[in-house]
């Protein structure tokens, strides 16, 4: 009598059966389900020829200490080849706090670069090649803020405004969701998200306003399924209120990029973005009617997988990292970026970050993934699981306009409700085991050896020295020009005007993060996190 074959159900809930065949492609036909690569519906890559032609850009997620610290790290990167930069900023940053508020204190330069001023900008991104590298910014309720100064920052460097290239995160809806890293109520913050966005469609048409971010949500609770499905209803929220300002769906949307998770079952992930680039390109020509073949063609960075790693036996996230590269580029990225192997523990050292960045490039150039566009294509179980994902993702984003949409999902908790219990049971699968974890659950060593991870320690004198660069841009700048500048803030405001060029005029007259975010804050109030019982 032979043994029972144990049952495998995916994450998104999918039965995996042992064997595929001809049959599980009943009803999917070639040219409406699959295509050619770089032809609608995109399943096989939004370019022709892909990586034979455009290698997939490569960022680390690189921040922490002063602008000084992390422009060494900057230029660490690209002297080994990195091509692209993702900065992180501090969570005082991230909250509109400059770095003398008592509630910065004991978080400046933690987890991330402290930004107060232009200045520090300038100090951060002093000899980067900004003209021919694009640079991420990862901050989202301050976005207009930040942008204003990198925008400043290049004007002062002779890069106009039309050709700067880049891209800021600037996605809030999953900060409610995903981080918590919010200020303002969602009327509002949407509102500034739709400054940033009609912005740039008229001023800086080669920026991305706007990267929403899945990956923050799957890392905070969602399946792969629910990654993308409530990813692209934030992302249709943000498209609403882009037409709603009258702005044509093709002048904008095509700018929309989607920041993405690797860490799991490695062929659900790739037929996660497979499916997801199919979505997309379908949702964009039926339901908003896009023409130009760049908005229905959907652009991501994929990465991270912070959820995938583990403090035990760390030297085993450098493999676990090397799988979710290979998924990154066979599920067919523009951009890839890894954690480091050490980020259980800490900000991540430069030999840490040399091995994620090494990673990415043995998997262009070395062992043949740059060869062929989609070498997955046609089979069985790759066409099939892509189906099955798509027809989930369509489903999971119906839930949410039962909801009454992703904005009405958002302000009354219900997404959150759903993310915060499902992240419960991830961690009590871990627990039993159910959900394998190499080192962790499973093939535990008896007397694990530590790994040698070196620590990145809070240092009280950069903290001093930051706060000693603030004051002294404060006793040299222009005190009455600050002043007109931030009352032209207020009345943009108030007056519901878009207020970047306001925020633009401010920052170069070296006004703070903080100076700019207690007007939002005194014109806008503060969100109140709703409570489902």
């Amino acid at each position: 009598m032979s043994k029972p074959v144990r049952p495998v159900v995916l994450e998104s809930g999918i039965e995996v059966k042992p064997v595929y065949g001809p049959e599980d492609l009943a009803g999917i036909e070639f040219a409406n389900d699959i295509g050619e690569p770089g032809q609608f519906p995109y399943t096989r890559g939004i370019h022709p020829l892909m990586y034979r032609a455009r290698p997939f850009t490569m960022r680390q997620y690189t921040g922490f200490g002063t602008p000084a610290e992390t422009n060494e790290r900057f230029k660490y990167l690209i002297s080994n080849g990195q091509n692209a930069l993702n900065v992180a900023f501090d969570l005082p940053t991230q909250m509109g706090l400059d770095s003398d508020d008592p509630l910065a204190e004991g978080e400046v330069g933690r987890v991330g670069m402290a930004v107060d001023t232009l200045k520090d900008i300038e100090v951060a991104f002093d000899g980067v090649p900004i003209d021919r590298i694009s640079v991420s910014l990862t901050i989202n309720a301050p976005t207009v803020i930040l942008l204003a100064m990198y925008l400043a920052m290049a004007d002062k460097r002779g890069v106009p405004m039309n050709e700067v290239r880049g891209t800021t995160q600037n996605d809030i809806l999953k900060e409610y969701v995903g981080r918590g890293a919010w200020i303002f109520p969602v009327e509002p913050a949407m509102r500034l998200i739709g400054d940033t966005i009609e912005f740039c469609s008229q001023h800086a048409p080669k920026y991305y306003p706007v990267s929403v971010c899945g990956y923050h949500m799957r890392e905070s609770g969602a399946t792969p399924v629910q990654e993308i499905a409530w990813a692209y209803s934030i992302a249709k929220a943000y498209i609403q209120h882009g037409i709603a300002r009258g702005l044509d769906v093709d002048d904008f949307a095509g700018r929309i990029s989607f920041n993405f998770n690797i860490f799991g079952n490695l062929w659900e992930q790739i037929c996660k973005f497979r499916a997801a680039r199919r979505l997309w390109a379908r949702l964009m020509r039926d339901e908003f009617g896009a023409q130009k073949p760049e908005t229905m063609q959907m652009k991501m960075l994929a990465g991270g997988g912070g959820a995938g790693l583990t403090i035990e036996e760390p030297e085993n996230n450098i493999v676990r990292g090397s799988y979710y590269a290979l998924i990154s580029a066979l599920g067919g990225a523009q951009t890839m970026a890894l954690c480091c192997y050490d980020e259980a523990y800490t900000i991540p050292t430069p030999r840490a970050q040399l091995i994620s960045l090494r990673t990415m490039q043995i998997v262009a150039d070395e062992i043949g993934l740059s060869d062929t566009v989609d070498p997955l294509a046609g089979s069985y179980y790759i066409e099939s699981l892509t189906a099955e994902m798509e027809k989930r993702m369509v489903d999971e984003m119906r839930r949410v306009d039962e909801m009454g949409g992703m904005v009405q999902a958002v302000a009354t908790g219900q997404i959150q409700t759903i993310a915060a219990r499902q992240a419960y049971e991830f961690e009590r699968a871990v627990e039993s085991g159910e959900l394998v974890k190499i080192g962790v659950n499973k093939y535990r060593s008896e007397n694990p050896e530590s790994g040698e991870v070196e620590l990145h320690p809070y240092r009280q004198a950069a903290v001093d020295e930051q706060i000693a660069r603030l004051a002294q841009v404060r006793r040299e700048r222009d005190t009455e020009l600050v002043a007109r500048t931030l009352r032209a803030v207020r009345d943009a405001a108030e007056k519901k005007q878009n207020v970047m060029p306001a925020v633009l005029d401010a920052v170069k007259a070296y006004a703070t993060t903080g100076e700019i975010t207690k007007i939002f804050k005194d014109v806008y109030g503060v969100f109140r996190e709703p409570v489902i019982l």
